[in-house]
């Protein structure tokens, strides 16, 4: 398995979570070799004790590389050639931590049996702009490589198996939602007098959208709190937030309080109202989980999987997120009573306990095992 980020780091959000999450569960039927960065998220340090090091993690041997270094590559492949794996999974359509690994496959450097591709939301339309013309090209080059019969994808929704066969036509895929490392019963909520109080938890980055909210607030008319988490990805973005903000009516205090460790994550969200989070796109959206979990509600745009759960847990779900429409919603969150904010996040809770008892079934590399030998 390659990724970019991992444990202990934090600031790439829900997959960093998920990732360890599977690791949990997989069967002891399954061992596990990882590779990831020897560092977070834009960070120029390495985590203490951990570069050019194999650690034991469960079931799973992990190596901190540093890309910068040619002596930890060797090292590694060296230890990879001894070897032979029944799959080699990458967490990324784009990364080199996915490109290099495929192309070794490809190479005979390493011997994999079949490889597993999750492009974790890579593929979405609002992804895909992002540097469109690079990727495009990329592509071009790319498709061979992976459209072998030893390819398969993991899509974490129907909807991301559908733009992955857009792309890729004819390509296998098993669709399985990530693992979510949360417990089964959400935070019993305490009613909050006052202004209403409302949360950004993200990256601050354009794909979350934050500046939607931003330019949303300065058209709303009603006092509200508004607090800012998460860590400065895009400083350029964050500068265009900073502008915005300054154009905020008096009525809204809004707040930029740095990055959260992810324990700190779900009571953090339990001070809130709601968790307003126009987010261009995400493949799944651990952020919604947790937030669901700390009985807060979601205001979010429907570029995610949890349409249904959302809709049915206090919060609203925004097919077209125009300042126009998302002032509307949290407009109308504002002119709740504290009592009818409570009962909000009371069902809020419940659509997470409802989300939580449905049975997704083994989990995807399980699944994989289990579909190359039944027995």
């Amino acid at each position: 398995m390659t990724c970019d980020f991992f444990e202990p780091g934090f600031r790439a959000g829900g997959p960093i979570r998920s990732v360890a999450q599977l690791l949990d569960v997989v069967s002891p039927a399954i061992e596990v070799t990882m590779v990831t960065r020897d560092r977070d998220l834009g960070s120029s340090e390495p985590y203490p004790g951990l570069s050019g090091r194999w650690v034991r993690r469960g079931r799973t041997h992990i190596w901190y590389l540093d890309p910068r270094r040619p002596g930890q590559w060797f090292g590694l492949l060296k230890a990879l050639r001894s070897t032979r794996f029944d799959l080699l999974y990458v967490n990324s359509l784009w990364a080199r931590s996915s490109i290099l690994p495929i192309i070794a496959a490809r190479a005979r450097l390493i011997r994999v049996e079949r490889t597993l591709i999750a492009p974790r939301g890579e593929l979405a339309t609002s992804a895909l702009g992002v540097k469109n013309r690079k990727k495009r090209l990329f592509l071009r080059v790319w498709q061979p490589f992976l459209r072998r019969p030893d390819v398969l994808w993991h899509a974490t929704s129907p909807h991301e198996a559908q733009l992955i066969r857009k792309v890729f036509p004819g390509s296998r895929i098993e669709t399985r939602r990530n693992e979510a490392s949360l417990p089964p019963e959400a935070i019993t909520p305490s009613q909050i007098d006052g202004p209403p109080r409302l949360v950004f938890i993200g990256r601050i980055s354009p794909i979350k959208n934050l500046s939607a909210v931003i330019e949303a607030l300065s058209h709303t008319t009603r006092e509200m709190v508004f607090d800012i988490y998460g860590p400065l990805e895009d400083t350029a973005y964050w500068v265009e937030c900073q502008q915005l903000a300054r154009r905020l009516p008096a009525s809204v205090t809004l707040s930029y309080r740095g990055e959260l460790a992810p324990h700190e994550v779900r009571p953090t969200f339990a001070r809130y109202d709601a968790f307003v989070f126009p987010t261009r796109g995400e493949n799944f959206g651990h952020v919604i989980a947790e937030s669901l979990s700390a009985s807060c509600p979601v205001i979010c745009s429907d570029q995610t999987p949890w349409t249904p759960v959302l809709q049915a847990g206090g919060g609203a779900v925004l097919a077209d997120v125009t300042p126009a429409t998302l002032s509307h919603q949290i407009d109308r969150l504002a002119g709740l009573s504290p009592a009818e904010r409570l009962e909000a996040r009371r069902a809020a809770g419940r659509a997470y306990h409802s989300w939580r008892a449905e049975s997704a079934g083994p989990n995807i590399l399980d699944r994989i095992r289990l579909a190359a030998d039944p027995n």
